[in-house]
């Protein structure tokens, strides 16, 4: 009964907040400022009682958001000084950045050395992905360039080190500054490009390399890859306090119309990705074929998992065993879903361009079609180090704000509805994944969309050995 409680509770003093705030801001309502100030106080309690039931870190987020917001509202001299615990959680993620790609690219790339022996797939497979999510990248470019979801905001640069303009550059000092001349002087710079060349080329020679002599390297950046992201997983638990004080620094001086700007955001968001899904996937599904209203049945279960989850990983095995229903070889769904899972992250693609444009365009940076390609050409790079686990997208944002001279303060008020983005984003990333292998197993010639009577509807583990070694042994 309490549980129940809680949260209706919650809901109701919440809302009786908000309607007395917009009547009183509106001049519709006359109450005492202090009056008002006590009701909003009074909300937030029942809130933060909502948040020690609920335990959850994304109720935390958002509590503390809320709590930031008010701060910056009621109390905006003492709220400038809490800036200092926001540069705190960027700092402790910034150190993230260049282990995680160095890790997760390496692991993508020189795990996957068998490319040889699947021979056409492979290529096909990445070939796909690159077309694919390049076109995710380029909806989100122009989504947030249309809606201006940045516009108006106004940030004081005085108080942030680093808000300036990138520098115009040659195509001749682009080229160059593409290519690392020392890693460590990269890592150090934060210059996540330059990390992402040499991480792709120190795979591709690790590749190279004998079995017995790859497999140590491989062993290492598989442990340094699972040890980054529960290294993640720790500073996140700052995360509330690190977002609540950039919320308060925020509004303290710019005031409750940044929020207008944030739901904006999410607006752009949810029309970016449904225009993509209508105007990429369906037309892919249509011409390789696939059978659009079982395939929608098929992944219905996984990417529900998806979204109330916010993990792409979560809904793997579902996902998997799905498509094999679905008619995909279990040899095809084997490669190309987790390998997806690093190239092929449709909807964390489109966000990261939207959100990257949308961080300028709050610092007033004027980025020219030229720089703006040249983000877009980082991030096809950057996002491949990307993994299916919830908020990975925040570090290669950071990262990549970092490489283009921008500023961190609007990534901090995204990171405040980093939820409700991160369950549409994901959910794209699921549905993208599973179209991926009907694809490839269509442009195969080894797509069999007919219903299964037999055996491979089940879950079972020994019928599934049975019919694997069947697919290894064919009668025919």
């Amino acid at each position: 009964m309490k549980k129940s409680f809680i949260p209706r509770l919650t809901l109701l003093v919440i809302s009786i907040a908000a309607i007395l705030t917009v009547l009183q801001q509106n001049q519709l309502l006359a109450l005492p400022e202090a009056a008002m100030m006590a009701i909003r106080w009074a909300a937030i309690g029942v809130l933060i009682m909502y948040g020690v039931q609920k335990r959850s870190l994304t109720a935390w987020i958002l509590i503390s958001m809320i709590v930031g917001a008010e701060i910056g509202n009621d109390f905006p001299a003492f709220s400038q000084n809490l800036n200092v615990l926001s540069k705190v959680f960027l700092k402790l993620i910034k150190t993230i950045i260049a282990p995680l790609i160095f890790a997760t690219l390496v692991v993508g790339i020189a795990g996957h050395s068998n490319l040889k022996q699947v021979g056409s797939m492979g290529w096909k497979a990445i070939l796909y992905f690159e077309i694919v999510t390049t076109l995710a990248l380029f909806i989100g470019l122009a989504a947030i360039n249309i809606s201006q979801a940045g516009v108006g905001i106004t940030l004081k640069a005085e108080n942030h080190e680093g808000i300036t303009a990138a520098p115009k550059q040659t195509v001749s000092d682009i080229i160059l500054h593409v290519f690392p001349e020392n890693i460590a002087k990269s890592v150090a710079e934060g210059q996540v490009l330059q990390i992402v060349i040499f991480s792709v080329l120190f795979a591709i020679g690790l590749a190279m390399v004998a079995k017995e002599k790859r497999k140590p390297m491989l062993d290492f950046c598989e442990s340094l890859a699972e040890t980054m992201f529960k290294f993640t997983n720790v500073i996140m638990y700052f995360a509330p306090i690190g977002v609540g004080a950039a919320i308060a620094y925020t509004v303290g001086h710019m005031g409750f119309g940044i929020l207008v700007n944030l739901f904006q955001l999410l607006a752009t968001l949810y029309v970016a990705l449904l225009a993509f899904l209508v105007l990429v996937l369906l037309p892919v599904a249509l011409i390789a074929r696939v059978p659009v209203k079982r395939f929608l049945q098929a992944i219905s279960g996984p990417v529900s998992i998806a979204f109330a989850t916010t993990s792409s990983e979560a809904a793997l095995p579902r996902a998997m065993e799905e498509m094999e229903k679905l008619g995909v070889p279990r040899r095809i769904v084997a490669f190309v879903m987790p390998t997806g899972y690093s190239f092929n992250l449709d909807g964390t693609t489109l966000y990261l361009s939207l959100a990257s444009i949308f961080v300028a365009q709050a610092a007033g940076i004027h980025m020219s079609w030229s720089q703006q390609l040249l983000m877009v050409f980082t991030l096809m790079l950057t996002s491949k180090g990307v993994a299916g686990v919830p908020r990975a997208s925040l570090v290669i944002l950071l990262g990549t704000a970092a490489s283009f001279n921008l500023p961190v303060e609007p990534i901090f008020i995204i990171l405040g509805i980093d939820e409700l983005m991160d369950m549409a984003r994901t959910s794209v990333n699921v549905t993208g994944n599973c179209l991926a292998t009907a694809v490839v197993a269509r442009w195969e010639g080894e797509f069999n969309p007919e219903p299964e009577t037999g055996l491979v509807a089940t879950s079972s583990p020994e019928i599934a050995e049975k019919i694997a070694e069947k697919e290894n042994h064919p009668i025919h």
